[in-house]
């Protein structure tokens, strides 16, 4: 069986080396396309590491153009000679449509594992989902339902997420010499994108100033992708004249340490709840992005799991939502997506739960709840089946995915 597979994001390289680990197990295959180091080493030849292509933004898209085309037409290429029997998209929506169309064009199945969030914010592309997409695997329950409403073969098979989280090994001795009995632990978490560490991490650090002014024995820590952003991550933290040790490759420890995060929103927020840790959450744009994005957003928040944990996540119809009526679900994780510095609000909830223990045992008790519903893993073995048995390699049963 061979498999062509697009992916463009480090998050969609961990989930895609899971789906090619189970399909492994129970059919022969060959997997290629594009993807990361985690792909490769689960066995996947790769037309192009796509680690460097992880890009957001008008300006760093349009600079990467030229490459986006080359790229294109080796697809092209690659699909019209290999003949692969489906491919598999994970989430990078931008190329990937075009991955998708290509795909159709020449009658090869399409499945997208972990699809673009179109159900957020403008809505209408979920016409490309019902154009270009034979089998919407989705993460979230509601989303599968949404899909289905817009003509959308979609079916809810988990967040893969969770699986890799579930077998995460801390390094426990490193966790405890984060964690001293003299001080507290905040953790700053900026992202893994190289323009979420440009624009949130000053804020963040701005709330850590004022976090460490309030509460002098806290220890402020930050969790970097890279070792090019620890080095832009170190260089901040001086400018800000704030004391805070910056580690590469010790996300799960820096979080498992922690009393509390400040986060930049994205998959991350899955990895708190896991942990159920008290966290704020920034996502921080330009004034115009925001102007515009804001008016084509259909959730009440961003952040996942205020989406998990909300009664109803999605705004339908574009119907306005009161602010008392977001207040009665009291989120889990305090948001601000915006253009302007949010720094005293967010350090606010920071200082206010390592001041009260009550409040934050609260929180933790909330997430505890959350985690127990939503965190039990098996999205990427249940995909893997999914997708054999629509290939006619697999012994599913049918009703398995119905009921889900």
């Amino acid at each position: 069986m061979r498999i062509f597979f697009s992916v463009g994001e480090p998050s969609g390289d961990l989930h895609g080396a899971n789906l090619i680990g189970e399909l492994q197990k129970h059919a022969t295959l060959e997997a290629f396309g594009l993807g990361g180091p985690k792909m490769c080493a689960a066995g996947s030849e790769l037309l192009r590491d796509m680690s460097d292509l992880a890009v957001m933004g008008l300006f760093p898209v349009l600079a990467k153009l030229p490459e986006f085309f080359r790229l294109k037409k080796q697809v092209a290429r690659s699909l019209e000679e290999q003949r692969p029997d489906a491919v598999v998209l994970i989430d990078y929506p931008g190329f990937n449509w075009h991955v998708a169309r290509m795909a159709k064009e020449r009658d090869i199945p399409v499945f997208y594992y972990g699809l673009p969030q179109v159900w957020a914010w403008a809505t209408w592309r979920a016409r490309k989902v019902q154009r270009y997409v034979d089998h919407a695997l989705c993460k979230l329950p509601f989303e599968a339902s949404w899909f289905r409403e817009q003509g959308c073969n979609a079916t809810y098979v988990g967040h893969p997420y969770f699986d890799e989280l579930r077998q995460q090994q801390l390094d426990h001795t490193f966790v405890e010499r984060i964690k001293t009995a003299k001080s507290r632990v905040v953790t700053l978490l900026p992202g893994s994108r190289n323009q979420e560490v440009k624009y949130n991490l000053p804020d963040l650090l701005r709330a850590a100033t004022k976090v460490k002014r309030e509460c002098p024995s806290v220890r402020l820590v930050i969790a970097s992708y890279s070792e090019p952003q620890a080095i832009a991550a170190r260089k901040l933290v001086a400018a800000a004249g704030v004391e805070a040790d910056v580690f590469v490759g010790r996300t799960p420890e820096l979080i498992a340490a922690a009393d509390c995060c400040l986060a930049c929103s994205g998959s991350v927020s899955l990895e708190l709840l896991y942990h159920a840790k008290p966290a704020v959450i920034l996502y921080r744009v330009g004034w115009l992005t925001y102007q515009c994005v804001i008016r084509m957003v259909n959730v009440r928040y961003i952040t996942l799991v205020n989406l998990l944990a909300s009664k109803q996540p999605l705004i339908r119809g574009g119907a306005p939502v009161s602010a008392a009526e977001v207040a009665a679900e009291e989120v889990l994780y305090p948001e601000y997506p915006t253009w302007r510095d949010c720094s005293a609000e967010i350090s606010g909830h920071a200082i206010e739960w390592l001041r009260d223990e009550g409040k934050r045992q609260g929180v933790i008790s909330r997430l505890t709840e959350l985690r127990d519903k939503v965190a039990s893993g098996g999205a990427s073995a249940t995909a893997a089946e999914y997708i054999l048995r629509e290939l006619g390699r697999g012994n599913v049963s049918e009703n398995r995915f119905k009921a889900a």
